[in-house]
């Protein structure tokens, strides 16, 4: 049987620009692909004023790291994207898109023209992506038990933080956790010196700006300004007028008196997403009104939800106050927390939210902590959106195994870049394997053979015993959306990198003198 064999060339010239690519991608994936799997280690990322970060979080991983090679930073949107689109999965999606570099790399290197690699890859792909989502298992609920193991491991097990994402998914309900615009994972916050716990309602991060803070949790109306909160002002130039001068002046009387509506209306709770008059901050303290200043626009929009209140401009508040009442929110609850320095609300008339605490009792520890409770929160968010499919690299060698015989009947060297494919989706098993400190030839094969001969898509290997199991059967379960997507940024990412023959740097634009 005749063999492919290396072509020959007058220098390395051809493959210099393929050869440099893949080994800044090499570098990039060695960073990372040790974090992988439940034996897999942390990364310190050390900083250039002596900053330190400790996780295995690889976005984090990514994010952090000085990279000026350019197709290294393509490597770092797939993390990117995965991120984004999926929130967890990131270190699966750079190891795959390294493995497919890396394969499609073998068979440019060994004669198969890179069109037809590129092809292959995109047909294998394809082909791969469709045996995964058939073979994705259905999410029964909130009380599924596949879920709580699917935060469990996503949450590098630690059951306290998978213990707090199932009890707020639970409070939030399925519908809120499948709206395409609604992120579990931002509910999630952090603090060094907060116990964990799931908060019914909202915090917002920020001080009182009033003079005094013993405001007693209790009822309150909720106004909140998309504007200052202060008197409405004119240019400077026509303040340099008399007639400006005085214009100023009745402004700053209307809005004097406008504050008396605050009181009549009974608000008890003022957000503003900029500054405060004192005398505005004056009178609420007077009156026993919290005022939040300088909030960001994304927290105002959740206060908005949550309480059903409408945002106004400063203008708005010369309206009538039966008016102003329909812009106003209600949360049945609303106090200051002095240790966590945040307003707590809760009981809001609008829709349901929750903010999970996650706490630890240093800062490195706590962001670590944070970012592990947020890969949870998406990937539980992911199952029940896309169901699950067995961990531990199991799907992916069963649509390994599909890729192997569809490339038995493709005839043209397409065929090259569907085994690329193929290869490249033994690499998670592997690596886990390898972090494990087992051989990833032998565990591989192992797993092959153990899948054809029973038929299972669910088989892969026990890291502490390394032996074969049903990975359904033990809960090594994953989102199929995490699977998925990382396998799509992967493919993209790699069919770019292998279509690069050279590499030019632009010229600077020009600074005008």
């Amino acid at each position: 049987m005749s063999q492919t064999k290396p072509v020959s060339h007058e220098s390395d010239d051809t493959y210099a620009t393929l050869l440099n690519n893949a080994g800044a991608i090499r570098a990039i994936c060695s960073a990372v692909e040790g974090t992988l799997g439940p034996k897999g280690l942390d990364t310190m990322l050390v900083g250039g004023q002596g900053e330190v970060i400790i996780t295995n979080d690889g976005v984090t991983i990514l994010e952090k790291m000085d990279v000026t090679h350019p197709a290294a930073r393509l490597l770092i949107q797939v993390a990117r994207s995965q991120q984004q689109q999926v929130g967890d999965g990131t270190t699966t999606a750079t190891v795959l898109a390294g493995a497919l570099v890396a394969e499609g790399v073998a068979q440019v290197t060994r004669g198969v023209p890179v069109a037809k690699v590129v092809k292959g890859i995109q047909e294998g792909v394809a082909a791969a992506l469709q045996s995964l989502a058939a073979r994705s298992r259905r999410i029964e609920g909130l009380k599924d038990p596949l879920l709580y193991r699917i935060g469990y491991i996503a949450g590098r097990e630690h059951g306290d933080l998978a213990e707090l994402i199932l009890e707020g998914a639970r409070k939030l309900g399925v519908h809120k956790l499948q709206e395409e615009s609604f992120r579990y994972a931002d509910v999630v916050i952090s603090h060094s010196r907060a116990v964990s716990e799931v908060w019914p309602g909202l915090l917002i991060q920020k001080k009182p700006i009033n003079a005094q803070l013993d405001f007693p949790p209790d009822a309150a109306s909720v106004l909140v300004f998309q504007d200052a909160f202060e008197p409405e002002t004119i240019d400077e130039e026509a303040l340099m007028t008399e007639a400006g001068f005085q214009k100023q002046m009745q402004l700053k009387e209307q809005f004097r008196l406008s504050l008396e509506k605050l009181v009549e209306l009974q608000v008890g709770l003022i957000i503003a997403d900029r500054g405060v008059n004192a005398e505005a901050e004056q009178f609420c303290t007077d009156h026993g009104i919290m005022v939040v200043q300088r909030v960001p626009r994304h927290d105002i929009r959740l206060v908005c939800e949550y309480t059903g209140a409408r945002p106004i401009r400063r203008s708005g508040l010369r309206k009538p106050a039966s008016e102003l009442a329909g812009y106003l929110g209600f949360a049945g609850r609303v106090s200051y927390d002095d240790r966590l320095e945040c307003v707590r609300m809760a009981e809001g008339k609008g829709r349901t939210q929750v903010t999970i605490v996650v706490g630890a009792s240093t800062s490195e520890v706590v962001g670590e902590r944070l970012r592990i409770a947020k890969d949870a929160a998406s990937a539980v968010q992911a199952a029940l959106r896309g169901g699950c499919l067995p961990g531990g690299g199991a799907a992916e060698m069963a649509a390994a195994y599909d890729l192997d015989r569809l490339r038995e009947t493709i005839q043209g060297m397409e065929g090259f870049g569907v085994a690329a494919v193929a290869q490249a989706l033994r690499k998670p098993l592997a690596q886990i394997v390898v972090n494990a400190g087992y051989n990833p030839l032998e565990k591989v094969e192992e797993v092959k053979a153990a899948q054809i001969n029973a038929g299972s898509d669910a088989l892969g290997i026990d890291c502490d015993t390394g032996a074969v199991v049903d990975m359904i059967g033990r809960g090594v379960v994953d989102p199929a959306q995490v699977k998925l997507h990382a396998l799509q940024a992967a493919g993209e990412v790699a069919a770019a990198v292998l279509r690069i023959h050279t590499v030019i740097k632009m010229k600077q634009p020009r600074s005008e003198e």
